[in-house]
């Protein structure tokens, strides 16, 4: 039986009652073309759209709104479209992660303050995924993700391109005079094809599919390339799917627990999926009032097998991956390893979701039996460096860098690096460790994705092509290579990153998760007394506010005032 009458609908509060405010919404809503019969004891699903013309990952997005709609109204709903702000990942500065918070804030607003029943959640780009979730967790209305999937295969003289992998890979043979102007140009133009995400295992993907894992979206929906057909099906589909899920009372932290949280785990480590995620997790954790910690994705990583063979750490792209099965096929493989009876957006468990599954080409998603790796997806990093741990993806390191000691090359901010990188007078070798600091939370500010540090000019040209790199800065899921990510606690605020001098001798140890310096604790604190903090570039504003109240990466960078689940009034009506 629905757990929803018509007079307790959300709604009702705005359109039912014989008030002078109910006549107010009523006829202004007339002023629109609505009839009373259009939303008259029927759920009111508000579509968050975060389309937008500066955001290609979701340039598709205003037609899938319609195909919501559709839904909604077969369904016996009355749809409205509410924009919110979009997080393109390609064209905003100095970087999303800056506004993930304020995304996350403005859906749980929109959400409080208008007469929404329950929501359906539009986007994909990096970071708007956990931005909507956070915001519709702290609301707590029944929500709906509707990913904007992975755009279509890159192509370039007959070779498949990847987003970022290879835009790394040819940059690197760009700047070695491997391939000349007309090369670079015609990648340029053949790498990113249609409307869609990254079509790699970067951040956007590995999100989508963190989504689906926990219960957000329907089966298969977070593996569907953005302009194939399948596509408007599935967002019709939502919409259909949340007017059910309003009359139900099925709401997010309905279907979050900690076990749907270490299935989300588990899944990035299977896709070997964007180290981002970590960061997202522990602040989608702690909306909902569950807390994780770094420590548990590293026990999780070391007893998780690597079943996704994409790139930046395997061979194929997103739309293999799709065509392979998805994210239903690779879940059901790795089963062993995941809670089964977890709720879903569906009505039904994980398990019931996912039950026959299947894998259609096994080179692409593995049996737990032949996996791509045994395990080690991440690997969460601790020492005199980092006391708060830092992040790596090991399995997209040169293995021979993954225990290494080297001599600190190190940069003070992100402009310092590109003046002095390619500096044939720089004193680097390959055995050198380059380190970026002030680049995390605070110090850049926002965190920007410049933790894959380029590799010096005169190195490329000698035939380098991995280094260890080490920084307080996040790197984009898509890139590969040996570097060290999310140093907490960041330099900025006094991290002991700050503390490293150039010259000092730098030691990983991934297999052992050491990550330190070689400085006598004498020598360190003389350091920590000189250390001096660095000034705030935000006199007012929402910058203002983001360095008053962000955390640090091991919290999930959330802003402090919004985690926890403390009920805040539904607004007056008068």
């Amino acid at each position: 039986m629905p757990k929803k009458t018509t007079k307790s609908l959300r709604s009702y509060r705005w359109y039912g009652p014989d008030t002078l405010r109910s006549f107010g919404h009523r006829s202004r809503a007339a002023s629109m073309g609505c009839i009373e019969a259009d939303y008259s004891g029927k759920p009111v699903i508000a579509i968050i759209n975060t389309w937008s013309d500066l955001n290609p990952c979701h340039s598709h997005l205003r037609q899938r709104a319609e195909d919501v709609k559709r839904g909604v109204w077969q369904a016996g709903g009355f749809p409205v479209e509410v924009p919110a702000m979009s997080l393109g990942e390609t064209f905003q500065k100095p970087t999303t992660m800056m506004y993930r918070n304020l995304l996350a804030m403005e859906t749980e607003e929109l959400l409080r303050s208008y007469p929404a029943d329950g929501c359906v959640l539009l986007g994909g780009c990096d970071k708007n995924t956990p931005a909507l979730l956070m915001g519709a967790i702290s609301m707590n209305l029944p929500a709906i993700f509707v990913p904007a999937g992975p755009m279509l295969r890159g192509n370039w003289r007959g070779q498949c391109l990847g987003s970022g992998a290879d835009v790394m890979k040819y940059w690197a043979e760009r700047r070695a005079g491997s391939i000349d102007q007309q090369a670079w140009m015609e990648i340029e133009e053949g790498i990113a094809r249609s409307a869609g995400t990254c079509m790699t295992m970067g951040t956007a993907s590995t999100m989508t599919s963190v989504a689906e894992t926990l219960g957000f979206s329907l089966p298969g929906a977070s593996s569907i390339p953005a302009v194939d057909s399948n596509h408007p099906k599935m967002a019709s589909r939502s919409g259909r799917r949340i007017v059910e899920m309003v009359w139900e009372d099925l709401k997010p932290r309905d279907i979050l627990t900690e076990a749907s949280f270490r299935n989300a785990m588990a899944a990035v480590l299977a896709l070997s999926g964007s180290t981002n995620a970590v960061i997202h997790l522990l602040a989608l954790a702690g909306r909902a009032g569950i807390t994780l910690t770094l420590d548990q994705f590293d026990q999780l990583s070391k007893k998780t097998p690597v079943l996704a063979n994409l790139r930046p750490s395997g061979k194929y792209l997103m739309e293999d991956f799709y065509y392979a099965g998805g994210l239903p096929a690779l879940l059901h493989s790795l089963s062993p390893h995941l809670a089964l009876d977890c709720a879903t957006v569906t009505g039904r468990t994980l398990g019931e979701n996912i039950a026959g599954a299947e894998i259609y080409n096994s080179d692409v998603i593995r049996s737990v039996d032949q996996p791509v790796f045994r395990s080690g997806g991440l690997a969460i990093l601790r020492g005199n460096l980092a006391p708060g741990g830092a992040v790596i993806k090991p399995i997209a390191a040169d293995p021979r860098l993954l225990k290494h000691s080297g001599r600190a090359i190190v940069f003070d901010d992100y402009n310092q690096l590109n003046q002095r990188i390619d500096d044939p007078a720089l004193d680097v070798d390959a055995n050198s460790v380059l380190v970026l600091r002030n680049a995390g939370p605070k110090g850049a500010p926002g965190m920007p994705e410049w933790g894959n540090l380029p590799i010096p000019q005169k190195l490329l040209k000698a035939g380098v092509r991995d280094m260890v790199r080490i920084s307080d800065a996040r790197m984009s899921g898509t890139n590969y290579g040996t570097c060290v990510l999310h140093v907490s606690p960041e330099s900025f605020v006094g991290g002991p990153l700050a503390l490293l001098n150039e010259g000092d001798i730098v030691e990983l140890d991934v297999k052992e998760r050491r990550l330190n310096m070689r400085v006598s604790e004498e020598e360190l604190s003389r350091r920590r007394l000189a250390w001096r903090p660095g000034r705030a570039i935000y006199p007012r504003g929402y910058g203002k506010l983001f360095l008053e109240h962000i955390t640090q990466a091991d919290q999930g960078c959330d802003f402090d005032f919004l985690e926890g689940t403390a009920p805040i009034p539904e607004p007056e009506i008068h």
